[in-house]
């Protein structure tokens, strides 16, 4: 059975990713093929849209296929630069398609599955949506454009969802710019039936479209906004310790995350929202995945999360302290010849 189901119907171009016991995890095959499909549809007349699913009922896709990226890390390989250099190149192309790319986000979508959706539209969200970027708790860092979204996020939301892992809402989402458009889930059926029915993309979307929820991490950027202007995490840590419970809680989550990893992140969202577009952000993602690869960090920190779930990451070095700006630099230090070339 493959990976990734692709048709052609009605008009539709529908990618099914379709590996429900991982969570729809993406491979470097399935990069290639979603990447493929894309190009081959793109001058098709018979296509007006793309629609993007997951099989199963749990959600879209968990992320990259982590135990790859673990096993290539522990070896010396390189595979993973080349999946991830794939992989940001198809998000740049789904940002840039020149057809509608309607991005069923329903249940889990995690790193991964945010980059082959969120960047496409109109995005749709459901009251099961869970969104987020988990890397920071792995030892590396938001990729595939999350630093790209999450540094555009009103205030300093998308810092708090990237420091601390927090994941959205739907509601959520379309508050920070990561999703268009709440369509219960028992509706989704019908609506890409009327997709199918023909019609401007858009507005069929539109017409199934549900005011959302009121949006908890909105309600909470009074304090998520004066903490994390903070210019540093061990500032941002202190400015949370006094700004009552939901703070508190949110010093705690950080805490627990690799050091480097929430300096890296913090310096990236922050060089990130200064870069003209997705494609210069991609790059300097590119960089930092490419120092990750060699870190200690996403090694322990796949082993504590995945391999082991002992959930007792023994970063190094331990501490904020620790890490200090030479260490940082490292991960956003030029590749030369070896930089990521979107267009390539």
């Amino acid at each position: 059975m493959t990976d990734v189901l692709l048709t052609v119907h009605n008009g539709l171009g529908r990618i099914t990713l379709n590996r429900p016991k991982a969570l729809n995890a993406l491979t470097h095959a399935m990069v290639r093929e979603i990447a493929a499909a894309l190009t081959a549809w793109a001058p098709d007349d018979r296509i007006r849209a793309v629609v993007l699913d997951g099989a199963g009922e749990r959600g879209l896709c968990a992320g990259g296929d982590i135990r790859s990226i673990y096993a290539d890390a522990r070896s010396g390989g390189t595979a993973s630069l080349a999946f991830w250099a794939d992989e940001y190149r198809l998000n740049a192309r789904i940002d840039r398609y020149p057809k509608p790319y309607v991005a069923l986000m329903d249940g889990l979508v995690m790193g991964g599955g945010v980059g082959v959706s969120a960047h496409g539209g109109p995005r749709v969200v459901t009251e099961r949506s869970r969104i987020g970027m988990p890397e920071v708790g792995i030892g590396f860092v938001p990729d595939v454009g999350g630093t790209y979204l999450l540094s555009r996020a009103p205030g300093r939301l998308g810092t708090h969802v990237a420091l601390t892992t927090a994941q959205l809402s739907g509601a959520d989402a379309i508050h920070c710019g990561l999703a268009d458009h709440f369509v219960p889930s028992d509706r989704l059926g019908a609506l890409v039936a009327a997709l199918g029915d023909g019609g401007d993309p858009a507005e069929v979307v539109r017409s199934f479209a549900e005011t959302p929820p009121d949006s908890a991490l909105a309600a909470q950027a009074d304090w998520i906004d004066a903490c994390y202007a903070a210019p540093t995490v061990a500032e941002i840590l202190e400015r949370l310790a006094d700004h009552g419970e939901a703070a508190v809680a949110a010093a705690k989550e950080i805490a627990g995350k690799s050091p480097t990893a929430l300096k890296v992140t913090l310096r990236a969202l922050r060089s990130a929202a200064a870069l003209p577009d997705l494609e210069s952000v991609l790059a300097q993602e590119y960089r930092i995945a490419h120092a990750c690869l060699r870190s200690p960090d996403l090694v322990e920190g796949i082993r504590a999360q995945i391999i082991d779930k002992d959930r007792n990451p023994r970063w190094s070095p331990p501490t904020l302290e620790a890490v200090g700006d030479d260490l940082v630099d490292r991960f956003f230090t030029p590749l030369g010849d070896g930089e990521l070339r979107v267009g390539a």
